[in-house]
């Protein structure tokens, strides 16, 4: 069993909790908008990281992180990138690939809209943890973690953080 924890939009920056709240976490994946490599330094020096650059991301992090990242937790075929859409919605830029060669797990941030959605076509569960950050219109920050075991997603968390915008 691997424990995630799943943020994105940080846009520079980190709450403290976020640290509380992975504690018990193997590894952290960050879905974009990071905003300063100093907020990648903190959570790499933390625990474990992957991530994809996102659109407000310079050229320090768009050196560091993919745009798309395909990788596999446990036995679990895992796509993660920034602008991605959703099911019925998904970017053109990933439309080509997820109904040909669909994931078990597509990750996706920028939207700061928490989404938690499966799509029946393809068989693959659809993530987006919202924003952890202050910038942006979203109301409340927000995180996930959960935990992969084999190809099982499981004990999924929405975690909102104190709404100190």
């Amino acid at each position: 069993m691997t424990r995630i924890g799943l943020l994105s939009d940080t846009h520079g920056y980190l709450d403290d909790a976020v640290f509380k709240h992975f504690a018990n976490c193997d590894e952290i994946w960050h879905a974009g908008d990071f905003g300063t490599i100093e907020l990648v330094e903190q959570l790499a020096a933390f625990k474990p990281l992957k991530g994809v650059y996102g659109n407000i991301d310079g050229k320090e992090i768009r050196q560091t992180f993919p745009e798309h990242l395909r990788f596999m937790c446990e036995d679990l075929d895992v796509w993660m990138t920034h602008i991605g859409g959703y099911p019925e919605k998904y970017s053109p830029d990933v439309k080509r690939t997820i109904y040909t060669k669909p994931p078990g797990l597509f990750i996706s941030g920028h939207s700061h809209i928490l989404k938690v959605i499966f799509d029946k076509k393809i068989n693959c569960l659809h993530l987006n943890p919202g924003a952890a950050g202050k910038q942006g219109w979203h109301k409340v920050k927000t995180l996930m973690k959960f935990c992969v075991s084999s190809k099982n997603i499981h004990n999924l968390e929405v975690v909102e953080l104190k709404n100190n915008m």
